[in-house]
């Protein structure tokens, strides 16, 4: 499939209401970092990432998405042994997904995880204007969230090692013109990127259905199929 492989509607059902930052918990002052992956998908090291992150941003916070009372305790414990006071770990909890989409716009940065990246989180903080930065690695689940970015054209925010990823998330927290610059440009991208565009997904697909049924059709073998080379 050209430009991604996931598929998104054009469009998202997204509340209207408003949500101030202390409603969901969060501090009325301190950058924003944010990940709503499952808990499982936060390894040690991508862990102690974050809370040489956190050390390095005086007041901010890392918002995530937990309500396992175990995960919670464990994350709580292990923030300690780094020094981070356990009230800079914010947990949100389970919401509609209209909702969920509506309180994004209350994070700064979200913090992708590796080597399972965020998938369907990443788009949906792409699609409310959040910046994510992601580790890129080798296998298919540690470069969706690359995958994603490229279709949004902010590449900008894939990084290839530990270093780079945790060196791009200080800068962009202390740095909030160069947040700002890219959370404009994502935003500018969005109404024509290819990751919200259904139809031509669709369009894609059937070429490559069209594709797998002839290369039938002729006897041949399965094979990959390029469907960027389908495409008139």
């Amino acid at each position: 499939m050209p430009d991604s492989y996931q598929s998104n509607l054009s469009y998202g059902d997204i509340s209207n209401k408003i949500l101030s930052r202390q409603e969901l918990g969060l501090p009325d002052e301190g950058f924003i970092f944010s990940c709503f992956n499952s808990s499982h998908k936060i390894t040690p090291t991508t862990f102690n990432s974050w809370m040489r992150i956190l050390k390095s941003v005086d007041g901010s916070v890392l918002w995530l998405y937990c309500n396992n009372k175990d995960s919670i305790s464990n994350i709580s414990k292990t923030a300690s042994k780094f020094g981070i006071d356990e009230n800079r770990i914010i947990y949100a909890e389970r919401l509609p997904v209209k909702e969920h989409l509506n309180r994004i716009r209350n994070a700064e940065l979200f913090l992708d995880t590796l080597p399972y990246n965020a998938h369907t989180t990443a788009s949906e903080a792409l699609r409310m204007g959040l910046p994510v930065l992601t580790l890129i690695g080798n296998s298919f689940a540690s470069r969706v969230a690359a995958s994603l970015l490229k279709a949004v054209n902010i590449p900008e925010l894939i990084t290839y090692t530990q270093v780079e990823y945790e060196s791009l998330a200080i800068e962009l927290a202390l740095n909030s013109e160069k947040l700002s610059s890219i959370r404009g440009k994502l935003m500018n991208n969005l109404p024509t990127s290819a990751l919200f565009n259904c139809r031509s997904y669709t369009e894609s697909l059937e070429l490559a259905f069209e594709a797998m049924h002839q290369r039938s059709q002729s006897g041949l073998k399965p094979d990959h199929i390029l469907v960027r080379d389908l495409i008139d």
